[in-house]
C-alpha cells in the first residue's frame, strides 16, 4: 500500500515539472515572435518616415514677407516747442516832448518810412519863440554888416565889430536850437515798417517818453521767441539747427538759434531762445504761432528702423531678419540695442550690419527658423 502511494506522489511531481517546462517554452516562443514583429514594425516606421520626409519637403508652408535692406543713414532727434513771431524791428514810439496832439497822419496797417511824420503836437509856443529870434537875428545881421563895412574901412573899434559879430552868431545858434526843438513836437517813424498800433487821437495830451502812442514793426525779417524747459538746458545752445513751421502755412524754414538766455524763469522753470528768419512766402504777423523743432542730436551714419519693427522679449529687444540656411530663406531673431527714437523711427546702435534684410511686413506671426517667401 505504501509503495502505491509513493508511486503516485512521484508521478504527480513529474507531471508538474513537465507542465512547468512546457509553459516556459511557450513564453520564449511568444517573445521571439513579438521581437520579430517589432523589427518588422520598426522597418515599416522607417520606411514611412522616409516617404513622409520627401512628401513634407515638397509641401513646406512658407510665410509671405517683405524685407528692407538696411544701410547707414542720417538720424536726427528734435525737441519740439511752441514759439511766437515778432518783428526783428518792433518799436514802440513815444513823443519826445509833451503836448496836445493836433494831427495824426497815419492809421493802422499803413507802411511808413524812417523819419516820416506820424503825428503833430501843438508847437505854437516854439513857433512864437522862433519868430521873435528871427526878428532879433535880422536886426543883429544888419548891424553886423554895417559894423563890418566900417571895420573894413578901419573906422570904429575892433570891440564894436566883434560885439556885433558875436550877437549875430549867438542868435543864429538860438534859432538853430529852436528849430531842433520844434522838430521834437513831431512824432516820427524810427524805422521802415508797418503801423501796428495807433494809441492817440487829435486833442489828446501826449506825455513825453512815458506812454507809447504808435507801434512800428518791420517784418522784412522776423524773430521767433520760444520758452524751453529747464531740463533741456544742457542740449539747447546757440548755433543749434532748427526747423520752423507754421500751422496755417505749408512751409518749413531752416535756421539756427542765435540767442539762448542764461536766466531761468522761476515761475515756469524755463529759459528763452531766439531764432531769426529771413523773407519767405509766409505772411508774418506779430504773435503768430510757430512750431520750433530744435535739433539736439544727430548721427550721420546710423541704422534707422521704424519703431514698430522692434520687438521685446525676456532677453531684450530684437528684429526679424531674413537669412539663408540649408538652401532656403528663414526668419531669424536678431538682438539689437536702441539709441534715440523720434517721430516713429528708432536709432539702432548695435546688432545690425549694412545689408541685413529686415523683415518689414508679415513679421507678426513669425517664429525662429520659419521658412520665408520674400515678395
Amino acid at each position: 500500500m505504501k509503495t502505491n502511494i509513493l508511486y503516485l506522489s512521484l508521478s504527480f511531481s513529474l507531471l508538474l515539472l513537465f507542465a512547468a517546462c512546457s509553459s516556459n517554452v511557450d513564453k520564449r516562443a511568444e517573445l521571439d515572435k513579438l521581437k520579430k514583429q517589432q523589427d518588422q514594425i520598426a522597418d515599416q516606421i522607417k520606411k514611412l518616415e522616409s516617404e513622409l520626409k520627401v512628401t513634407d519637403s515638397t509641401n513646406i508652408k512658407y510665410s509671405d514677407v517683405m524685407v528692407t535692406e538696411v544701410q547707414p543713414s542720417e538720424f536726427n532727434h528734435y525737441i519740439e516747442v511752441q514759439g511766437s513771431v515778432d518783428g526783428q524791428d518792433n518799436v514802440a514810439v513815444a513823443p519826445q516832448m509833451p503836448g496836445v496832439v493836433t494831427a495824426v497822419y497815419v492809421k493802422e496797417g499803413d507802411a511808413v518810412r524812417k523819419g516820416q511824420v506820424l503825428a503833430q503836437l501843438d508847437d505854437d509856443v516854439i513857433q512864437q519863440q522862433i519868430a521873435g529870434v528871427k526878428q532879433q537875428l535880422d536886426f543883429a545881421t544888419n548891424l553886423f554888416v554895417k559894423q563890418k563895412s566900417l571895420w573894413d574901412q578901419q573906422i570904429g573899434s575892433e570891440v564894436q565889430y566883434l560885439t556885433a559879430k558875436n550877437n549875430k552868431e549867438s542868435l543864429e545858434k538860438n534859432l538853430a536850437t529852436l528849430h531842433q526843438q520844434i522838430e521834437m513836437y513831431k512824432i516820427k517813424a524810427p524805422i521802415n515798417g508797418t503801423i501796428e498800433e495807433v494809441g492817440v487821437k487829435v486833442g489828446q495830451m501826449a506825455a513825453a517818453g512815458i506812454t507809447p502812442v504808435f507801434r512800428v514793426v518791420n517784418f522784412s525779417s522776423v524773430k521767433i521767441m520760444a520758452d524751453i524747459a529747464e531740463v533741456y538746458a544742457p542740449k539747447v545752445k546757440v548755433g543749434n539747427d532748427v526747423l520752423v513751421s507754421f500751422p496755417d502755412f505749408n512751409q518749413e524754414l531752416k535756421s539756427k538759434i542765435v540767442f539762448s538766455s542764461k536766466y531761468i524763469n522761476p515761475s515756469n522753470r524755463s529759459f528763452q531762445i531766439e531764432i531769426h528768419l529771413g523773407a519767405s512766402k509766409v505772411e508774418y504777423r506779430a504773435n503768430m504761432i510757430a512750431v520750433v523743432k530744435i535739433n539736439d542730436y544727430q548721427n550721420k551714419k546710423a541704422f534707422v528702423l521704424p519703431v514698430n519693427l522692434v520687438k521685446d522679449s525676456q532677453d531684450g529687444k530684437y528684429v526679424f531678419v531674413a537669412r539663408e540656411e540649408a538652401g532656403k530663406t528663414v526668419a531669424h531673431k536678431q538682438k539689437v540695442e536702441l539709441g534715440q527714437t523720434y517721430n516713429g523711427l528708432a536709432e539702432i546702435t548695435s546688432g545690425l550690419q549694412a545689408g541685413d534684410k529686415i523683415i518689414s511686413t508679415g513679421f507678426n506671426s513669425l517664429i525662429e527658423g520659419q521658412p520665408l517667401s520674400i515678395k
